[in-house]
């Protein structure tokens, strides 16, 4: 399911920022993401990143494009640009100084802004919702959307998309259905037709609830737009979404067969879900996934891997994930 990704990023190779450069994890990964052909690795660190390359195999380490802040000539452009966002928020020049010289985030963030990259990878090394935060003080949305997240579950049989599993808290019938067309966006283009269930614990009414009119009326956006090119329905329970069985209960349901996108209620549920799954199911996870930004930013989690960070740096170099 990945051959496309990895295919378009040979194809077209991208500059891809490593906000955490100083992180031996992080460096396997420029290591492997360079050695496969996928683009340019360009690493955030200090003056020691060429010897904590050399000291994991690498036989010309100076060969990696390292940005430091403590010697980057852009830095006061950084500040500029980043005080001119912020400055009616509270922050006073000397506190963008230091944010733009002190963390790392923040001065790839606005690297990527400035087009010293063409992408940014970071989160390893803090909290996701912390690392979201902090792109987003530098880096805006795509016009009309609210950023969120997918996890991708892939088992023998099936590949599932879970959305959003890390951002919005309770999402907006607007935004459920702004989901829903990204998300099965992101499926076509790793070559899954999508089907897309809005998942609940009712069915279709049954039972009654309190917290169902979000639900219902995010379908009915998608009915009102009337060029929907993907199959949705809702609200259902997952089983109804995913098993057969369940769903002939349900002939008038208008998804062919099981759902292949399924779009959570709101985060709780999703990010309980995704985590829950990873942990103790059977299927191999991908994610989260960040969709939804301006500019290319994929935030990995804390305990991601050196070749899941490959990973996300593929999708979002080959213009899977956008």
């Amino acid at each position: 399911m990945l051959s496309l990704a990895y295919d378009a990023a040979r194809a077209n190779p991208k500059r891809v920022l490593f906000a955490e450069g100083d992180e031996d994890i992080v460096l396997r990964a420029a290591i492997s993401f360079r050695d496969g052909g996928y683009g340019v690795p360009v690493l955030v660190g200090r003056e020691d990143v060429h010897d904590r390359l050399r000291a994991l195999g690498v036989d010309d380490p100076e060969s990696f494009e390292v940005l430091n802040s403590r010697v980057y000539g852009r830095v006061p452009e950084m500040v500029e640009f980043l005080y001119g966002r912020l400055h009616r928020r509270g922050y006073l020049h000397r506190e963008v100084e230091r944010m733009v010289n002190q963390d790392r985030n923040t001065f790839a963030a606005l690297a990527l802004a400035l087009g010293e990259a063409d992408v940014l990878i970071t989160g390893v090394t803090r909290p996701y919702a912390q690392t979201v935060r902090q792109i987003q003080r530098v880096l805006d949305p795509k016009a009309g959307c609210t950023p969120f997240g997918i996890h991708i579950l892939v088992g023998q049989s099936h590949t599932t998309f879970m959305a959003d599993t890390t951002v919005t808290e309770r999402p907006s019938a607007e935004q459920l259905a702004e989901i829903a067309i990204q998300t099965a966006g992101v499926a076509r283009r790793m070559g899954h037709e999508p089907r897309v269930a809005f998942l609940s614990y009712s069915n279709f009414g049954d039972p009654e609830g309190s917290y169902l009119d979000r639900i219902r009326d995010a379908v009915k956006v998608l009915d009102a737009q009337g060029a929907v090119d993907f199959e949705y329905e809702g609200e259902m329970s997952p089983d109804v979404a995913l098993n057969p069985a369940m769903a002939k209960v349900y002939p008038f349901s208008r998804l062919t067969g099981p759902a292949n996108v399924l779009v959570m209620p709101g985060l709780q549920t999703a990010n309980i879900s995704a985590k829950l799954l990873r942990e103790l199911g059977g299927d191999a996870v991908i994610g989260p996934m960040l969709v939804g930004m301006a500019q290319p930013v994929q935030v990995a989690s804390m305990t991601t891997s050196a070749s899941e960070l490959v990973t996300l740096a593929v999708l979002a170099a080959g213009g899977i994930v956008a």
